[in-house]
């Protein structure tokens, strides 16, 4: 690392994190001619990374054009699932597509470990500094409280900079010790989860077999009403030689049930509609990792004097039912946060008033945009009547449909749905205090 001279920082921007956010960070601000170190507490980015999910590469065709033809990927998602479940059934809306399986393509299955490899890998080549097997320790400042850079565990310890990027995750400690979530209501734990994963490796040919797919097409599965009670849902993704399928549950839920989250994940595998799927598969990886799902309500500030928050660090993951999505809104958020950073070292202005230009970018962006439309339905989605009663009602409702039971004649709609709430306990003004929500949200 260079040495200060003259007592200048040695960086224009330091970026804490390799991640999707961190390097989309620094590959930015590397390009706008700005010196950049990359720190990463693992030996090589995505080292600590046990993700295996879906991206979407939208936000990549403005960061790295024609992505599709160098991104590690593992299948283009051609079908996408929403699976509700009660013990003993399953009801599950599937669309696919063939215009997701060529270019631009809409999104891919990727492991992270491949996944931030190459993003770092990029930001390098733009010029930024990687600093790999270093832990950001605390923040550093000057005499009027102005963040001007991090203390790291490495022999030579601090590292100065004009602007310290924070993408070190959920639970960001740099964050929280610049006073970024000062103002955000409630305990941290409250607007967290904690996903738990299993990746099972099956041979190609018996993953297209099973799932309907050909050549490099994948699947995503979302399911809801299999996490036994606690606030949740569940997610099956196809991968080149392998699937991932885990669950994702609220820490409080799950401290309240005394029960094990590789328990729930057990249960959710052995469910009638799930374990066909993985049969005779070999568990090859299980790992465990925290998501900020609170949303928009939940995100600290996003600037401070000398300091910028993105990505998880700055709980910028859309929990939304349908869609469950972060590394989008990290490259996004990371990407913004390189290009006001180096506006402000341009302009000579790295205060908080200098760096406001962060916060326009994402508000004019995807990435606040949806979280503000989005707010309320993390509480939604969290809800007991989504989380319990909902799949339950539609599952029913769907079983009389298809039931035939002659020689009585077909129910109606409207008598299956009152009956089905009936026996799910769902109120009528819940149901349509629910459906305003959603209309809110969604429409």
């Amino acid at each position: 690392m260079p040495p200060e001279t003259n007592g200048a920082p040695a960086f224009d921007v330091v970026v804490v994190g390799a991640g999707p956010a961190g390097s989309a960070a620094a590959l930015e601000a590397a390009r706008a001619g700005m010196s950049v170190a990359l720190l990463e507490r693992g030996p090589y980015p995505g080292a600590k990374n046990v993700y295996g999910g879906v991206v979407y590469g939208r936000i990549l065709d403005e960061l790295v054009p024609n992505w599709w033809e160098h991104m590690p990927v593992q299948r283009w998602v051609t079908r996408r699932s929403t699976m509700m479940l009660t013990g003993h059934q399953a009801l599950t809306v599937d669309f696919r597509t063939e215009d997701w399986g060529r270019p631009p393509y809409n999104g891919a299955t990727a492991f992270r470990s491949e996944l931030d490899g190459w993003l770092a890998s990029l930001a390098q080549d733009a010029g930024a500094v990687l600093v790999p097997a270093t832990t950001a320790t605390g923040l550093l400042r000057d005499g009027a409280g102005r963040v001007t850079g991090v203390r790291t565990d490495r022999p030579d310890g601090d590292l100065t900079a004009r602007i310290v990027i924070a993408c070190d995750g959920v639970n960001s400690f740099l964050a929280k010790e610049a006073g970024l979530f000062a103002k955000v209501p409630g305990k941290q734990a409250e607007h967290t989860s904690l996903g738990v994963k299993e990746t099972l490796a099956l041979p190609r040919e018996v993953v297209e077999e099973r799932f309907g797919l050909s050549g490099r097409h994948g699947q995503d599965i979302e399911v809801l009403g299999c996490t036994g009670g606690i606030p949740g849902g569940g997610f099956l993704y196809t991968n080149l030689e392998s699937v991932s399928v885990g669950v994702v549950l609220s820490l409080t839920g799950l401290a309240a049930s005394g029960t094990r989250p590789e328990a729930v994940l057990a249960g959710m595998k052995e469910h009638p509609a799930i374990a066909p799927l993985l049969r005779g598969a070999e568990l090859k990886e299980y790992s465990a990792h925290l998501i900020p799902e609170g949303g928009y309500d939940t995100m600290p500030e996003l600037t401070g004097d000398g300091i910028l928050v993105a990505g998880d660090a700055a709980a910028m993951c859309l929990a939304a039912g349908v869609w469950l999505e972060g590394v989008n809104y990290a490259l996004g958020a990371g990407m913004y946060a390189g290009r006001a950073a180096a506006a402000a070292v341009t302009a000579g202005d790295t205060s908080r008033a200098g760096l406001a230009g962060y916060r326009r970018l994402l508000e004019e962006s995807f990435v606040l945009a949806d979280h503000r439309r989005l707010r309320r339905v993390p509480g939604l989605v969290f809800s007991d009547r989504v989380q319990q009663s909902y799949p339950g009602l539609l599952c029913d409702v769907a079983q009389g449909f298809f039931t035939v039971d002659n020689p009585r004649p077909k129910p109606g709609l409207r008598r299956l749905l009152t009956g089905a709430a009936r026996r799910r306990g769902v109120r009528l003004r819940h149901l349509l205090s629910d459906a305003f929500t959603g209309t809110r949200s969604f429409g």
